[in-house]
């Protein structure tokens, strides 16, 4: 029987986005022990708290997984860069810290496909419960919870931040005011997760307020190697613990009540798979004992594809100025002084959503702007040249593609293939994407301070030269989902609460569970899955829970999606 020390009612494997918003909930129950496993170590690198220092993370693996895709068939088999956070608040710790949760119409959609609970009104009010609006609570935005949120300062932003604004409403489109309001078409300013020029990440908020909790153990340096399984239940989890004096020791930790995976897109299915749930004749071909044969595991991988346009412009400050030696000294002490100035940047303060063309409903196209242009150095990290820049991916993509273990050892990393660009629909929307942002450029607001265009360049015209440098040139926007999909099908592995097929005591948390991609950056729905992952574990364990504000659920439907055993109760 397992030492009582080394047993917890839930344990929790990844502590990122999701992670740790799950971990803030469930200890909040002071009857209930919970163990919280991080593979990577403490976020005590100083660029993760300085907003800019993203840039200087992409390919650090202190603080990042470092992964990469196989060579993608359709983008000239170039390998493509998937960052993926290694350390407490995981990629919440390296992502561009925009604040956007996505069309009402993707979680409506998700609901669509059979998984109860997870419709637009049934999500919001998670969404609200989880963050602080700086400016106030109204009908879309909530104050109180650990998550800050806020908008951009006028005295943070470039002048050219706004006349791109400017010139994409000269276009047609609405300035909008919220992207995470009523609509989200349009143009206007980002929300972004930065307070007082410090990266809020999940570990600096959700994980910060309930560190201190004695129900709550936090272990960093736990790569999980496998969940324990007994009788088609999980009953724990395997794990090498680094230890200070670079020893390293396998563990094993047991759970009275359940087991959440919240390792992310990429690694949950890996994990699932090493311990025995995924496809059949892969797993055996591995020599890994089979225990649940689900073939959605790793499969139903989506990502947001992006394409850089860089233009030259003329008369107007961009960040190559500000990173002038002169103006550097000036930013350095702006920032450690007033938390403001260059470095308390997000990673794009203005966007845009559109619809490429009259074949859509909503916007499937986003664009991050940015008063800045930039090119890789020798190490990887970005350097800034003279330009600015509107990347802009397809929201909606139709390409699906895997993920898969490799071997049984844990710490080698997966085989990633995201399939890009492998439909027709997705080749269409990304030159008709292209094609809008060199508008938006054209319009009077900027038309004046163009100079010349620095990718791809006035040589690039045609429908096929465009395909060709997307081809050459598009990236990740690191928005990965999809992995560990949701829903009764033959391709599901978790059921609408969550619950991995087959498998009791086990559930999935994270962005992997997301049957359809969200209409944007992904780290506000992730957060939105762990907040009501924790409520669906504590009404399972007949626990008194007290849902969020606005959010009515019948009494029929929680008894009907309740397990046997269990007791739903509401507040």
């Amino acid at each position: 029987m397992a030492a009582k020390e080394n047993t917890y009612d839930y344990i929790i494997v990844g502590a990122g986005s999701a992670g740790c918003a799950l971990a803030y909930r469930l200890s909040r129950e002071s009857s209930r022990r919970v163990l919280l496993l991080e593979a990577g170590g403490k976020d005590s690198f100083p660029a993760i708290h300085i907003p800019l220092g993203f840039a200087f993370m992409m390919k650090n693996p202190r603080v990042n997984w470092c992964y990469e895709t196989e060579p993608e068939a359709e983008l000239y088999n170039r390998r493509i860069a998937c960052p993926r956070g290694k350390v407490l608040g995981g990629t919440s710790c390296i992502n561009g810290m925009v604040y956007i949760r996505g069309q009402k119409e993707d979680y409506n959609n998700w609901a669509g496909l059979g998984n109860d609970g997870w419709s637009y009104t049934e999500v919001l009010p998670y969404f609200k419960r989880s963050e602080h609006k700086a400016e106030g609570a109204n009908a879309f935005h909530g104050q109180g919870g650990p998550l800050w949120v806020e908008e951009v300062s006028l005295d943070d932003k470039l002048e050219l931040a706004d006349m791109f604004v400017q010139a994409a409403v000269q276009t047609g489109l609405p300035f909008n005011e919220d992207f995470n309001a009523e609509s989200q078409e349009g143009a206007g300013d980002y929300q972004r997760n930065i307070r007082q020029g410090k990266r809020q990440s999940t570990a600096r908020t959700f994980l910060k307020a309930c560190q201190q909790r004695p129900n709550l153990t936090v272990a960093t340096g736990a790569l999980a190697e496998k969940i324990l399984i007994e009788n088609q239940r999980a009953v724990g989890v395997q794990y090498s613990l680094q230890g200070k004096k670079g020893c390293t020791t396998t563990e094993r930790a047991y759970a009275r009540g359940e087991v959440i995976l919240s390792g992310g897109v990429i690694n949950s299915p890996q994990l699932l798979e090493l311990s025995g749930i995924g496809q059949r004749p892969h797993l055996e071909q591995l020599g890994i004992d089979v225990v649940k044969e689900l073939p959605g595991v790793g499969e139903n991988l989506q990502d947001h594809l992006t394409i850089n346009i860089q233009q030259g412009i003329d008369g107007v400050p961009t960040f190559h100025e500000e990173t002038r030696p002169l103006a550097m000294l000036g930013n350095l002490f702006k920032y450690f002084t007033r938390g403001k100035g260059l470095l308390a940047h997000p990673a794009s303060q203005v966007g845009v959503f559109f619809r490429s063309d009259d074949k859509e409903t909503t916007p499937n196209a986003q664009i991050h702007f940015a008063p800045a242009a930039s090119e890789p150095d020798k190490k990887g990290n970005l350097k800034p040249i003279p330009g600015t820049t509107a990347t802009v991916c397809n929201l909606r993509p139709e390409s699906r593609g895997s993920i898969h273990i490799r071997s049984a050892d844990a710490s080698e990393p997966p085989t990633i293939r995201f399939n890009y660009l492998s439909t027709e629909r997705d080749r269409e929307v990304m030159v008709s994407a292209l094609r809008r942002v060199r508008e938006i450029f054209r319009a009077p607001a900027l038309a004046d301070r163009l100079s010349k265009e620095i990718l791809p360049g006035e040589s690039v015209q045609s429908d096929e030269e465009i395909l060709s440098y997307i081809r050459a040139e598009s990236e990740s926007v690191y928005h990965p989902v999809g992995t560990c999909k949701m829903g009764d099908d033959d391709l599901a592995v978790v059921d609408a609460r969550l619950r991995v097929h087959g498998i009791e005591g086990l559930r999935v948390a994270d962005a992997s569970i997301m049957p359809l991609i969200t209409s944007g950056n992904t780290h506000a729905p992730a957060v939105m899955i762990a907040e009501k992952c924790a409520d669906m574990l504590l009404q399972d364990a007949g626990l008194n829970v007290t849902l969020p504000e606005g959010l009515e659920q019948a009494t029929n439907e929680t008894v009907k999606a309740t397990p046997p055993g269990a007791v739903a109760t509401h507040a």
